[in-house]
């Protein structure tokens, strides 16, 4: 194992087995380079490897035959382009859709479509402008950098679609590129083959190899498993650990960092990095409390994590940031808590699971204090441990692969498709999400079977979500793919084109940014509004997102505050919990008008429904509103909603049931 080897290599494999059982594709060819070198076996220069019937390994020789680290495989581009594209042209068949993982192969298969025409797909596994903002100065781990993310800025922009696997990826990580295109970018959350980790028992060779190292082993355990580079931040954890009496008295601190024999022998990025775990241990005196065991086997850390699950441990992922965060997965799996870095793929799967707490990598104090919270409460203890139970449920490979499978399709089928147009529509329907289409299985599945008899439909659909937090909430869910996304809060709308992908409705963005200065009303609450901001993901160009708290009174307080400073905006609270600042012009209500004109559509023509306060604008803006059973904010009772027709049924039988009653109205009139 090198540094080069990581959960990227791990995806790959297992989303390649996975699809190797869907019935649409049939054919699964992996390209790599060959390369020769003794201290990694004769395989690798093994030109064809068949795995099986459907899959094989093609290895592409290049310019240099040796073995080289990532950071220079560039200069075996041209020659690897050559190579590929000789194989291409000697198949029996040309592949329908190249997916590209990681920058180096994005680069090729650029090269590849303006050669052969064929699509690709990129999956960055992580990008060079996160890991340059994550180190100050310069060092080693940043030399070519540049050069790393001009490759990745053309891949970016010359892929049909883009597969991201958490929001922080999607929405912050890609949006450092020039070639960013938000509608392109699709989220599916990868599986997690985990169901080993649930099922693990604890291993005496496994529990001595760890408390030899230990004064008390019997105390909790707090464990990380990561390679030891810098990105992943166990000095960090270890910091926080060793400047907090309060944490080493509650628990051990365990951390498995790969394998070594010497540390001299290591490559340099790892053997820095042990390093520096070593002196950090030394300077705060941590001999008995913390264990660093050398060698472990794969099949082993089943087994490790089953050690702290048996101590009431918590697992720790502290790293500068994590494109997923599989070992969360495993944690979870494995009956432990978790504490996780903020930034990147842990904030999706601790919302989705509610399996632990997120801090701040950079600060020992907010990682001390977040296990010290789970370490001293048994409640919430179990709470985090009841939620992680739903990851294998959640993120599930044969679920990926359907959604994937669905973006292959239509990614080779975009350039003979027709442009993605309306012309026979004559409705619209527009649905909030959670609460509205969401929230019932049975019904969900009702609707699902309705939209798909409805030809002259346009089904649309308007959330708080952002664009990206809402296709991957509806793929989960396997909800119709909507025509159109009104995204948070109406500040932004997508339009479906061919290809799978979405564009954004620059018309749109025009209007609402007339008279929006978001950086001074952004600056008056932070100094005057008393308002905890949400977190990052939630901010958008044209949306400020904060907590209220179930104070009633917060969006008045406000709006006198900022008409007292001559700023105009939209606020709009919803579920007791949450506020939104918009510009004036934008709500959900009046993007839906914008969508009901560009479609040429009469507002008699329009159905909308909606279950909270911010649907009230769209609930009030067109004849045609359904409030579904399960609302909330006290709609039904709202003067302003007197004309909506408020369902019996709940969730989307509430719409299902509006719709109906909408169109025998119509019928008699």
């Amino acid at each position: 194992m090198t540094a080069d080897t990581g959960g990227h290599i791990r995806y790959l494999l297992d989303l390649v087995r996975a699809s190797d059982a869907h019935p649409a594709i049939d054919r699964i060819e992996i390209l790599t380079r060959a390369f020769v070198d003794p201290d990694h076996g004769e395989c690798y220069d093994q030109c064809i490897e068949t795995i099986d019937d459907h899959t094989r390994i093609v290895r592409l020789r290049s310019a240099d035959q040796a073995y080289l680290a990532k950071e220079q495989l560039w200069t075996q581009h041209d020659s690897l382009v050559e190579a590929a594209v000789a194989h291409i042209n000697a198949l029996d068949r040309w592949p329908d859709v190249i997916h590209a993982h990681y920058a180096d192969a994005g680069a090729l298969a650029a090269e590849i479509e303006a050669r052969l025409g064929i699509p690709y797909v990129f999956t960055a596994h992580s990008l060079g402008h996160v890991k340059r903002a994550a180190f100050d100065g310069p060092c080693r781990e940043v030399d070519g950098l540049e050069r790393r993310i001009a490759i990745e800025d053309r891949a970016i922009a010359g892929a049909s679609a883009i597969i991201a696997s958490s929001r922080d990826e999607a929405e912050l990580q890609y949006a450092l590129y020039d070639a960013y295109d938000p509608g392109r970018i699709r989220i599916i959350a990868p599986g997690s083959d985990v169901h080993d980790f649930a099922e693990a028992k604890t291993d005496p060779a496994i529990d001595a190899s760890i408390g030899r190292f230990l004064a008390d082993p019997s105390k909790p355990t707090i464990l990380a498993i990561a390679r030891p580079v810098s990105k992943k931040n166990l000095a960090g954890l270890v910091e926080a650990y060793g400047r907090s009496p309060a944490l080493q008295k509650a628990a051990n601190l365990v951390i498995v960092a790969g394998t070594r024999e010497d540390l001299r022998t290591l490559e340099p990025e790892v053997r820095d990095n042990l390093a520096e775990l070593l002196i950090l241990i030394d300077r705060y005196d941590l001999y008995g409390k913390v264990a660093y065991p050398k060698t472990h086997r794969p099949c082993d850390i089943p087994a490790v994590y089953a050690h702290a699950r048996a101590r009431r441990g918590v697992f720790v992922n502290p790293a500068l940031n994590e494109p997923f965060g599989l070992t969360l997965l495993e944690a979870s799996a494995s009956g432990l808590p978790v504490v996780a870095t903020d930034s990147g793929g842990p904030n999706d799967i601790v919302e989705t699971c509610g399996n632990g707490l997120l801090v701040d990598p950079r600060s020992p104090d907010a990682i001390s204090d977040a296990l010290l919270v789970i370490l001293g409460d048994a409640a919430r203890y179990e709470q985090y441990v009841a939620g992680g139970r739903t990851a294998m449920r959640v993120y599930d490979w044969t679920a990926h692969v359907a959604i994937y499978a669905d973006l292959l399709a239509e990614v080779a089928a975009a350039p003979m498709a027709q442009s993605v147009g309306h012309r026979n529509a004559d409705h619209l329907l527009v649905s909030d999400i959670d609460g509205t289409l969401l929230g019932c299985s049975d019904a969900l599945s009702a609707f699902r079977q309705w939209h798909g008899d409805e030809r002259a439909l346009v089904f649309a659909v308007a959330t708080g979500r952002s664009f990206h937090s809402a296709m991957a909430v509806l793929a989960q869910h396997h909800a119709p793919l909507p025509a159109i996304v009104i995204s948070s809060v109406g500040s932004e709308i997508y339009h479906r084109q061919p290809g799978g992908v979405y564009a954004r409705d620059t018309a749109w963005d025009a209007k609402v940014a007339a008279g929006w200065d978001r950086e001074a009303i952004a600056r008056v609450i932070a100094e005057e509004g008393g308002l905890t901001p949400q977190s990052p993901l939630e901010q958008r160009r044209a949306k400020l997102s904060y907590m209220i708290q179930g104070d009633p009174d917060a969006g008045r307080r406000l709006r006198t505050l900022l008409d007292s400073r001559g700023l105009s905006c939209t606020i709009i609270q919803s579920h007791g919990r949450y506020l939104d600042v918009l510009p004036f012009a934008a709500s959900k209500g009046t993007a839906v008008e914008h969508v009901r004109q560009a479609l040429g559509l009469a507002a008699g023509q329009v159905v909308v429904a909606g279950d909270s306060g911010n649907d009230i604008e769209m609930l009030r803006s067109v004849p045609n509103a359904i409030i579904v059973g399960n609302h909330s904010d006290g709609l039904a009772e709202r003067k302003d909603l007197s004309r909506c027709y408020v369902a019996r049924s709940s969730y989307a039988n509430g719409i299902l049931e509006g719709v109906a009653h909408f169109r025998k109205t119509a019928q008699r009139a």
